[in-house]
Formats: structure tokens, C-alpha cells, sequence
């Protein structure tokens, strides 16, 4: 187990280790972006008047929003001489968010995503299978160079392709592998397809993130490749993955890089701050990049945190898994409904596949969901039509009580046969909205 000084210190002194980032990086962004200087001149305060770090509350948020109406550069904190490379979103709702990083920005997060591989059960000297996808996606670049910074071994598989994955898996014996869950869950079950069994190989740990996933998640792909499956958790607008990540001695929430990261919960509907312990959406302020800090930002991502000292031996803050996003939110004839709520039931029905979709739909002016899973295959094989179909049916009418008695929102389910459902080769498309938009 690798333990770094940082990680088990007291809270007044990471507090003090915060203050202190805290306060540099308000004056760096008050002399060189605009955006900044404007919010302090709002509020009539200084960077000098933060002197606690419960101060930072005076300040507005930093949204999503922000950064497109700065698009491409305009948040930048130093000049374009000094970046060494850009990231962006993929903007599909909306122009893309562009973050920028120094040469020290990169070896900073090289050494934080290090630390996460560590957390997670990375060694030096091992191998790691990195399955993120390269490019402007900051998943695949950032596992990538924390591999490397820690003393792995680092195969850069990038996503997609999936045969080569399992060749390079079976030739190079890597004990960690790096990834969103759906997709490395598609690596296995080709692995299947083809007879073999994923549980044989000689992975150990799973770095898995990018998109929600249940407990239930966690089980399949911990049964199915005979691994310890662990969360990491970032975004683009923060740094990237590293933020915060689950150890592999306790998989019991996700230890935040709090040296680099001042986190706080809010109410997304009264923007009040929550007490330890309840759930809200992340706030995110950086402590240690130049190119592009981030003060008071609104991540969109429902968790909370807890301060404990864990099994591992670590002191810092832990946040819970994403339930889910604000936006990813699903109002069904006014029932409130996440995504990862519907998978954690759906996945303890032993027939199902782990392969899912949600349709959103409208009838007579009322939203509708349609919940799309695949039946196991090895049922497949052992009946006949008319017992298959009647099979199906069965399911359908029970994953409709489960989810209505759990979750109290009526869906219809349909039942489909296996691999009906496309496979993701990165993250996964949960959600399908068909309604017709209202004119």
C-alpha cells in the first residue's frame, strides 16, 4: 500500500495547506482573468478579505454556462506561451468547454492521478490496461501520464476495438484496468462470446468512472472479471480524473485529493451549503492550477461527503458515488428518478443482462418511460420459442412491480432478446428521448 504524508495528515492542517492554495490562487485569478475580477468588484471584496476558508462562500459560482460564454479562451489565467495543451467537452449540448494546462498544471495532475492509480491498488512495476479514450476526453491523457508518473507499465489501448483489447489482455497480463464500466463490461462479455472466461485473467483492480454506475454495476463486473472494482471520479472543468477516488482496502466512498481541491455541497434549488452527510451537488474550487482555476464550480454531479479516517489508513474527505446529475434527473408524472436508481433493481434480477436503455416518451400530453433490457442468454439456448416468449413477458410485468414498488413511477418494460441493445465502447447512452418538442 502506497501512503502519502499529504493523505493522513490532521484536518487543521490540510485546512491550513488549504487556506493558503486558496488564497494564492484568488489573487491569481483576480489579476489575470476578467471574469473573476468582475465577481469580486460585484460582491465589493478583495481576495484579501478571504481569510477563512468558509469566506469562499461570499463568492458566486462558476457554471458550465460561464465557460461557453468564454468560449474558446476567455477564462484563461496566463498567456497562451505558457499552455502546453487544451481538453474540451464534447459539446453536444451546447459549444464545447475548453480547459487549458501549463507544463506544471500536467505534472501536478500526473502526480495526483498517480496517487488515485495508488489508492485504487496500482503498483509500479505492474501493468495497466488503459481502455479510457484519448484525445480532447481528458479520461484517457490523464490515467495515461498518472500511470506512467507512479512507475506502471502503461499499455494505451484507448477505447474501441475490442478484440484487440482482449488479445492484449491475454498477452500482456496487466493486473489493472482503466475504463468506463459499461465498456469494460463489453470486453468481457466478448471474452465470453468467444469461450473464454473473463475471471481467468490476470486483472486485479478496475479504475472505472466517466458515468454513474450502481453497487449492482460493481458486483457484475467484479464477479464476471474476478477483480476489486474501484470508482474515480473528475471532470474536465476541475482538472480531470483524480478528484477523488475509492480505495481498493474499503470501497467505501471516494477519498478527495483535498490538497489540490476545495470541495463543498449546495442545494442545487436554494444554493444553500449542506452539512456533512446530506446529499446535494458538488462544488468544486481548484487550489492549484494556473492555466484555467476554477473558484465555486457547479458540477451538475449528486453526492456527499463525510470526514472519517478509513480502513486504509487515509484522513481525507470522502465524497459517496454519484448518484447522478441534476440534469440527468427524470420526471415522470411527477415522480423524481435517477438512471442509477432504475440499474441497481434491474441488476439484481438474475435473468437480465446488465444492458439497459431508457425511453422517454409522451402519450396524451403526459411524459412516459419505456425501460429496454436484454434477458440472459444462456435462457435463450435452454428454451424453446413459446417458453422463451412467455419468458419475457414474465420479466416485463416483474421488473414493472419492482421498479413501481421501489421507485413509485410506472414504466413499461420490454424485454428483448441478447445483444440487442448496442454495447458501449465508451460511455454509455442510458437515455433516449423521444418526446415530440412541445411548440
Amino acid at each position: 500500500m502506497i501512503l502519502h504524508d499529504i493523505e493522513t495528515v490532521t484536518q487543521a492542517t490540510m485546512e491550513k495547506v488549504q487556506l493558503q492554495r486558496l488564497k494564492e490562487t484568488l489573487h491569481h485569478v483576480y489579476l489575470n482573468v476578467p471574469f473573476y475580477q468582475k465577481h469580486f468588484t460585484e460582491q465589493m471584496i478583495t481576495p484579501n478579505d478571504i481569510t477563512v476558508l468558509q469566506d469562499i462562500r461570499n463568492l458566486p459560482f462558476t457554471t458550465k454556462n460561464d465557460l461557453r460564454e468564454h468560449y474558446p479562451f476567455g477564462l484563461f489565467a496566463v498567456k497562451k506561451d505558457e499552455i502546453v495543451r487544451l481538453h474540451a467537452s464534447s459539446g453536444t449540448s451546447g459549444k464545447p468547454t475548453v480547459v487549458a494546462y501549463t507544463k506544471a498544471d500536467i505534472d501536478m495532475w500526473s502526480t495526483i492521478v498517480a496517487r488515485a492509480i495508488a489508492i485504487g491498488g496500482g503498483q509500479p512495476g505492474e501493468l495497466l490496461h488503459n481502455a479510457y479514450g484519448y484525445g480532447l476526453f481528458t479520461g484517457g491523457l490523464g490515467l495515461h501520464y498518472g500511470s506512467e508518473r507512479l512507475g506502471m507499465i502503461t499499455v494505451p489501448v484507448s477505447g474501441g476495438n475490442t478484440i484487440r483489447q482482449v488479445q492484449l489482455l491475454e498477452d500482456f497480463n496487466p493486473s489493472v484496468i482503466c475504463g468506463t464500466p459499461s465498456y469494460v463490461l463489453t470486453i468481457a462479455e466478448k471474452m465470453e462470446e468467444w469461450g473464454k472466461d473473463p475471471a481467468t485473467t490476470s486483472l486485479k483492480y478496475g479504475i472505472f468512472g466517466a458515468e454513474p454506475w450502481s453497487e449492482e454495476m460493481r458486483n457484475t463486473l467484479e464477479t464476471k472479471l474476478n477483480i476489486k472494482a474501484c470508482d474515480i471520479y473528475g471532470l474536465s472543468e476541475v482538472i480531470g480524473p483524480g478528484v477523488a477516488m475509492e480505495c481498493h482496502e474499503a470501497q467505501d466512498g471516494l477519498h478527495v485529493a483535498e490538497d489540490h481541491f476545495l470541495v463543498e455541497v449546495i442545494d442545487p434549488k436554494t444554493l444553500e451549503n449542506l452539512p456533512y452527510g446530506e446529499e446535494g451537488e458538488l462544488v468544486f474550487t481548484s487550489l492549484t492550477k494556473e492555466a484555467m482555476p476554477i473558484i465555486r464550480y457547479r458540477t451538475g454531479d449528486l453526492a456527499s461527503i463525510r470526514k472519517e479516517k478509513c480502513l486504509c489508513g487515509r484522513t481525507t474527505l470522502k465524497m459517496s458515488r454519484i448518484k447522478g446529475r441534476v440534469d440527468d434527473m427524470l420526471i415522470i408524472r411527477g415522480v423524481n428518478i435517477f438512471p442509477t436508481e432504475i440499474e441497481h433493481h434491474l441488476l439484481k434480477i438474475e435473468e437480465l443482462t446488465p444492458h439497459y436503455q431508457l425511453f422517454l416518451t409522451k402519450e396524451q400530453n403526459l411524459d412516459c418511460l419505456e425501460v429496454k433490457v436484454e434477458i440472459k442468454e444462456s435462457l435463450v439456448l435452454e428454451m424453446d420459442q413459446l417458453s422463451l416468449h412467455e419468458k419475457m413477458n414474465t420479466l416485463s410485468r416483474k421488473i414493472e412491480r419492482v421498479i413501481k414498488s421501489n421507485c413509485y413511477v410506472s414504466v413499461r418494460a420490454t424485454v428483448v432478446i441478447p445483444r440487442t441493445i448496442s454495447r458501449s465502447e465508451g460511455k454509455a447512452v442510458r437515455i433516449i428521448d423521444q418526446r415530440i418538442p412541445t411548440k
